[in-house]
């Protein structure tokens, strides 16, 4: 009885393992995700069902999923396939190779995703410090032209900076009586000798960087452009020059203006390959410094502005010099007309004399003719006595 009690196990067996005895059970369904029916190791891997899927299943169902799938086409080799992978060019990508790249957790598959990492809440300011640093870095810019630009920028400044200690030091009389180093006539007498200094020279830096496109103009980097480089050239000593006519105030705003208008030009302008690539992060830098030092010097002087008199701008001394002009027109006028009067009343009293000297010439005439005949009468007479005698 036990012998053919076991016998007949071992046919429930076999039967549980042919798919025949099972005709209309369908097949399993499986919740497994694509990532975990993919391997990296095998090319028909695609086509294979892992054994992780497996884990999923109950006995029972893993068993006749598993005498399903035994000895499929699957297992054949394509060698064809094979052999077209092993000649095939694998392209570099080092962009997507990083430290974990080529590394996974222990305790987890292949392609399945990582855990979450904590959120690094300064990686967005680490970002923006390090986009400063590679600008102010300048390690593409050649030495040359960034030490001697540098230097051309630093007269600017100390202009700048000369302005805000005299506001300081107006601020300093006027609150406690007496300046640092400098007092309240000093301080304002140097204010006004540093106002022509930093617009003057502010000019001549903004048509110099105009000056910079003809001179690319001439070696024809970036192709010959005709008008369009010229005119950058043109225009920016056209606005500069005029402002060492203006008020201090407004001269400054100017050329600030002046300054962003002309880095955005240059901006543009390396963009279109016709500048050197490193030409716009250099004209960045020391665009900065001249606009702080423009804003810097604007706040010191607002800071006096009603403690220190207002020295005449171009414009004043223009309508000054006119003003002179007219004063002087109308004297010479005066002159003239007082001239030409004295010189009338001059012909007047000649003409008065020469009437008054014909006047006496003729009475002195008349006069020696009375003599005359006085003299003629006495001699008539004496000649009558002698005859009577």
């Amino acid at each position: 009885m036990l012998r053919n009690g076991a016998s007949h196990s071992r046919t429930l067996l076999r039967s549980l393992k042919s798919p025949a005895s099972f005709p209309a059970r369908r097949s399993p369904q499986f919740t497994a995700s694509p990532a975990q029916w993919t391997s990296q190791m095998c090319t028909i891997s695609s086509k294979r069902p892992q054994s992780l899927a497996l884990t999923q299943l109950r006995p029972l169902q893993a068993a006749i999923f598993q005498r399903s799938v035994t000895n499929t086409p699957w297992d054949k080799i394509d060698k064809k396939h094979e052999e077209k992978l092993a000649h095939q060019e694998l392209k570099p990508t080092p962009e997507t190779v990083s430290a974990t790249s080529s590394t996974h957790p222990i305790l987890h598959e292949i392609a399945t995703p990582d855990p979450e990492r904590d959120v690094d809440m300064m990686a967005g300011i680490k970002g923006d410090l390090k986009t400063i640093k590679d600008t102010f870095t300048l390690s593409d810019v050649p030495p040359q032209a960034f030490y001697i630009g540098l230097a051309g920028v630093l007269p600017y400044l100390a202009t700048s900076l000369s302005t805000v200690f005299c506001a300081w030091e107006i601020t300093n009389t006027t609150e406690h009586g007496a300046g640092f180093l400098l007092s309240h006539e000093s301080a304002e007498a140097l204010i006004h000798v540093l106002e022509p200094l930093q617009v003057g020279y502010g000019a001549v830096i903004i048509s110099f960087l105009g000056a910079i496109h003809w001179g690319l103009e001439f070696a024809g980097y970036g192709g010959y452009q005709g008008y369009r480089r010229y005119a950058i050239g043109v225009v920016a000593p056209a606005v500069a020059w005029p402002t060492i006519l203006m008020p201090v105030e407004y001269a400054l705003i100017t050329q600030f203006l002046a300054f962003t208008t002309l880095y955005y030009v240059d901006t543009r302008a390396a963009y279109r390959g016709w500048t050197p690539p490193w030409y716009n992060t250099y004209r960045f830098v020391l665009t900065f410094i001249v606009g702080a030092s423009i804003v810097v010097s604007l706040i010191g002087r607002g800071e006096v502005a009603d403690r220190v008199q207002r020295q005449h701008g171009g414009t004043d001394k223009i309508a000054t010099l006119r003003k002179l002009t007219v004063d002087e027109e109308q004297e010479e006028e005066r002159l003239i007309q007082s001239k030409t009067v004295k010189e009338d009343e001059a012909a007047e009293e000649e003409e008065s004399d020469d009437e008054s000297g014909k006047d006496d010439e003729s009475e002195g005439e008349e006069k020696d003719k009375k003599k005359d005949d006085a003299n003629e009468e006495k001699k008539d007479e004496k000649k009558d006595e002698r005859k009577d005698s």
